[in-house]
């Protein structure tokens, strides 16, 4: 009997038991499975054009709560008391110092709360608890209140682009803040998406939606129908079964935990433990897969998520995309690696910290992000390497990459090696977070000599560091152009005016491709 500890609903408890799956991620994929049916009835009868964003709001809300209580029981007052705490520090503290404040207590009670559960109810019980969706709404808390902070109390001229574009100018109503946090597409498994863009979706404001034009410049289109997100939902439940597929009969084949079993250490080659390693944290991303895949899904078939159409005039269903599987897949760098794997929270990361920083934004933001991941010992390890290896992998691309950009047999060499190089690296940085105990994550790395931390070092005291100007990212360059635009419509639609963030977005994605360390 497939069983555990729960405080949510028990009414699945004879499918947990068919199932051989604990009853609090039975209660998680069923509840996600409702929010889909929920959000594709949501868009057909609850449009903008046919109800009124107050409607919205309610039904959003009451259906999200409903969904978080039916998972995780009383413990999903959490997420009411954090959120109404959060919005009361707005209110009365000011928008000159709100920010700071929300961030302390937003981040200081989730930390309490993982404390909580890991070190007094259930440590090492990787099961679908409720600080997984307090982590998604600290998000939300922190950059909501920065984003206020950016519109009604900087001047514009002190803002970046993308902060202009974000920034908030008026207080949210608490309907409107509750239904941000709380809402029945995201309660679950998030993903993170700007006040903004989730406003204009509720209230179905004209979004203007770049599109690539001529020399890869993209033109913004005013008017244009929205399309429809069936074809992108449908794909996107493709990948999320295959994805389920193989995480039932193949992760449970490879567990993580052999790779520091005495046996196998004592007998298996080295190309054995190499191999191992890369197909162990392989068969450990599907259920990642599954669920960022899944609420990327709901979001869609909501209506919410659409970012635009590409050169071929393509829609494009990815704002709140949470990852790219190819491209991690395929990595032939770190950088490329990090930069596809929980998208939304490396943009937060860089909004709320890296673009904040005084000093060491890098330092700052992996320290602030293993904070936000938990308590778990084995996510600092994994961290603190992860800076090794950022700052060594950036060495080494940037002193030896433009030796084999041609001929393309030598870039194709160049290419295979580095894959290589980036999966192995990647395996064994993440290992800590998987083994969650202090104890086990130095085995492992023991066991390896400490191989990959060495050659990181050495890289570093090696090679020289070459750091691009700021002044020539062509990012920065295409965000000011666009801003413009962004800013000339704000001001003719009014000082209340939410037009989508789309574009921003796009930008915020492709400046934080600049910073990899932004990516956990």
């Amino acid at each position: 009997m497939a069983t555990t500890s729960t405080t949510g609903s028990t009414l699945l408890q004879p499918l947990s038991n068919a199932v051989q799956l604990p009853i609090d991620q039975v209660n998680f994929v069923v509840c996600q499975l409702f929010a889909l049916l929920a959000a594709i009835w949501f868009r057909t009868y609850l449009h903008a054009s046919k109800t009124s964003s107050f409607i919205r709001h309610i039904v959003a809300t009451l259906l999200g709560l409903y969904l978080a209580f039916f998972c995780f029981g009383w413990y999903a007052l959490h997420f009411l008391v954090q959120s109404g705490i959060s919005y009361c520090i707005m209110i009365v503290i000011g928008v000159e110092s709100m920010h700071k404040c929300c961030f302390v207590f937003a981040l200081g009670y989730l930390t309490v709360c993982q404390i909580t559960r890991v070190y007094i109810f259930d440590y090492g019980q990787y099961s679908a608890d409720f600080s997984g969706p307090m982590m998604v709404i600290t998000q939300k808390i922190t950059g909501l209140a920065y984003e206020i902070h950016d519109g009604m109390f900087r001047k514009d001229e002190e803002l970046t682009p993308s902060q202009r574009g974000l920034a908030v100018r008026r207080m949210p109503s608490l309907l409107e803040y509750i239904s941000y946090t709380c809402n029945f597409m995201g309660i679950l498994a998030g993903p993170l998406c700007s006040y903004k863009d989730y406003i204009t979706f509720i209230e179905g404001k004209p979004a203007h939606m770049p599109q690539s034009g001529e020399n890869g410049k993209e033109e913004v289109q005013y008017g244009r129908t929205e399309p429809s997100p069936n074809p992108a939902v449908v794909q996107k439940l493709i990948v999320c079964g295959l994805s389920l597929l193989f995480h039932l009969t193949i992760s449970s084949l490879l567990p993580v935990e052999y790779n520091i079993d005495e046996h196998f250490q004592a007998t298996a080659s080295w190309p054995t433990k190499i191999t191992y390693l890369y197909v162990s944290l392989l068969a450990a991303r599907p259920k990642y897969y599954f669920a960022w895949t899944l609420a990327d899904a709901i979001n869609n078939a909501a209506g919410f998520g659409f970012r635009g159409y590409d050169r071929n005039g393509v829609a494009r269903w990815d704002l709140v995309s949470n990852l790219r599987i190819q491209q991690i897949e395929m990595s032939t760098s770190f950088k490329m690696f990090l930069d596809n794997w929980n998208i939304q929270t490396a943009l937060w990361l860089k909004r709320v910290c890296y673009e904040r920083a005084s000093f060491s934004p890098t330092i700052q933001t992996f320290i602030l992000s293993a904070i936000w991941h938990g308590v778990y010992p084995g996510y600092y390890l994994t961290f603190l390497t992860g800076v090794l290896m950022t700052l060594s992998a950036r060495a080494m691309r940037n002193n030896f990459r433009h030796y084999f950009i041609e001929p393309p047999q030598l870039k194709l060499f160049y290419d295979v090696i580095t894959w290589v190089v980036t999966q192995i690296a990647i395996s064994y940085t993440v290992v800590p977070f998987v083994l969650l105990s202090i104890k086990p994550s130095f085995m492992f790395y023991s066991s390896w000599c400490y191989c990959l931390h060495i050659c990181g070092i050495l890289v570093l005291l090696l090679l020289p560091v070459k750091k691009t100007p700021r002044g020539e990212n062509p990012y920065e360059k295409a965000q000011l152009s666009r801003s413009k635009k962004f800013d000339e419509r704000e001001n003719y639609l009014g000082q209340n005016s939410f037009s989508t963030t789309n574009n921003i977005c796009n930008q915020d994605q492709d400046l934080a491709s600049r910073h990899p360390s932004l990516k956990q």
